[in-house]
């Protein structure tokens, strides 16, 4: 549910302290509810969450908001942009204060080809993005509400305290009333 990757983000933080790579990776600070990325917008940068915690959603076409991931510290985002040469297809806003790394898009690719242990991280990045949508998804349509709530709960304790409830409704693709209902058949079932 909160992507984490601390492999990744200690590599970032070690790049920024190599002179050669400094000017490539700057750090920004950004409060709750900023949206670093619009859906369907031109990306010129990749991202690395540093601290803090964003969320990756969609917007349908019916305005109900879809939401893809959470990301936290050492998850990076606008890659998939960067590679496959699009507009976003999804918007990054920040759940909580974030500081970030930002990467132009010509620092990207230089880290890329000059940089095999970055390369390495970023294969292992998106396999894992790929992985871990296929798994989340198959057991969301399998599992009822109440079930995706115990399993979420069980990956993060505090989780109602985290992430907002309609955000937590949008992630599982329910409504904030059958989020709430199930969220009181857990507590009366204790």
């Amino acid at each position: 549910m909160i992507r984490i990757n601390y492999e990744f983000l200690d590599l970032i933080e070690n790049l920024r302290e190599n002179p050669e790579y400094q000017s490539l990776i700057t750090a920004h600070n950004f409060k709750s509810g900023h949206v670093i990325l619009d859906q369907n917008s031109k990306v010129n940068n990749v991202y690395m969450v540093k601290e803090g915690l964003t969320k990756c959603y969609l917007t349908e076409d019916t305005g109900k908001d879809f939401i893809q991931e959470f990301f936290g510290p050492g998850e990076i985002f606008g890659e998939l942009e960067i590679f496959s040469e699009t507009y976003s297809f999804c918007a990054i806003e920040t759940v909580s204060q974030v500081s970030l790394y930002k990467i132009t898009h010509k620092g990207f690719v230089e880290l890329l080809k000059k940089h095999k242990e970055f390369n390495w991280l970023m294969l292992k990045s998106l396999a894992s993005k790929v992985k871990y949508k296929a798994i989340r998804h198959s057991f969301n349509q399998s599992h009822n509400t109440e079930t995706n709530l115990m399993r979420l709960k069980s990956e993060h304790e505090n989780i109602y305290s985290l992430i907002p409830k309609k955000d937590l409704a949008n992630y599982l693709g329910v409504t904030e009333r059958n989020l709430n209902r199930a969220i009181n058949r857990l507590k009366e079932s204790v």
